[in-house]
């Protein structure tokens, strides 16, 4: 798996922190953030005073592990336009650990991330939304489990990419979207 582009950092993210909140019913502490981002090869630079900060070749990452959790992926040479954001909170209301991926400059972002937050329900420890979250392999595919592929399926926007929103052509257990050139493939 290579991380080379904010996107291709926030799905396994969010993949590994969904996974967390299920398994735990809560957000990640600080410490289990740092532990994720290592494991996704990131060096951590700094930690103190309420933030860490990550490194790769190609990205930066500022952690804000708080009562919510806002993590920051910019590219190394600086363009904020293509920076995410990876933001993890509880919403009182519906009872729910909610995890979204967002762009992280709402002004010079030109597209659509195209996918659903994971909303966890904190009583039943459910997934009660249908992200699409997985890691990326070397032809840039997105790599989903089969579990992934079936709540996807049964939620009928199987032919919506979940990166950009746009629409995906099937070829077996491949897809691609034209409009972002990224590919989703299911894991065997």
């Amino acid at each position: 798996m290579g991380i080379y582009e904010p996107i291709t950092l926030a799905f396994p993210l969010a993949k590994r922190l969904t996974e967390f909140i299920v398994a735990h019913m809560s957000l990640p502490s600080g410490d289990e953030v740092k532990n994720i981002l290592k494991e996704l090869g990131l060096e951590e630079l700094y930690s103190g005073r309420g933030l860490s900060l990550f490194r790769n070749r190609e990205l930066v990452v500022i952690a804000f592990p708080r009562e919510n959790l806002v993590i920051d992926i910019i590219p190394a040479t600086g363009a904020v336009g293509d920076a995410l954001e990876v933001v993890v909170y509880k919403d009182r209301k519906l009872n729910a650990i909610i995890l979204e991926v967002l762009p992280a400059n709402d002004i010079e972002y030109e597209g659509n991330i195209g996918l659903e937050p994971a909303i966890v329900n904190l009583e039943s420890g459910e997934l009660e939304s249908t992200p699409v979250f997985g890691d990326f392999d070397e032809e840039m595919h997105l790599v989903i489990d089969r579990g992934t592929y079936e709540r996807w399926r049964e939620s009928g926007k199987l032919d919506t990419c979940p990166i950009c929103g746009g629409e995906l052509a099937w070829e077996g257990k491949k897809a691609y979207c034209q409009d972002c050139g990224y590919g989703v493939r299911i894991k065997e």
